[in-house]
């Protein structure tokens, strides 16, 4: 038993469960749907092809968190398809919808 002095370290899952995945996805499709609806309903014509840029952006996104529900339905989520090795959990809690571990991600680039 450790000693009220001894500073206590949390250790983190190796793996995000199915349902912290679904949810960390829900709220990433949440906020591109707000964007979304924002850009349709902002500004003037003369910035219409920013306004698309965005869009077509978010709508990126979008697919990339829908690909991901996917992924937590087969299986496969938190497993990068490069090399096969898991995601770490630090990198799906702030980008959810990631496929890549960071180092697969930079060779892709």
């Amino acid at each position: 038993m450790p000693s009220p002095d001894t500073p206590r370290t949390e250790t983190r899952p190796e793996r995000l469960t199915a349902h912290e995945a679904l949810q960390r996805l829900e709220h990433e499709r949440a906020s591109r749907l707000t964007q979304l609806r924002a850009i349709g309903e902002a500004g003037p014509a003369g910035e219409e092809h920013m306004m698309s840029t965005q869009k077509a952006v978010v709508r990126q996104v979008l697919a990339e968190v829908e690909a991901a529900v996917v992924r937590v339905r087969d299986g496969s989520y938190g497993i990068c398809p490069a090399c096969s090795g898991p995601i770490p959990v630090e990198r799906l809690e702030i980008l959810p919808y990631t496929r890549f571990c960071v180092p697969c991600r930079r060779d892709a680039v």
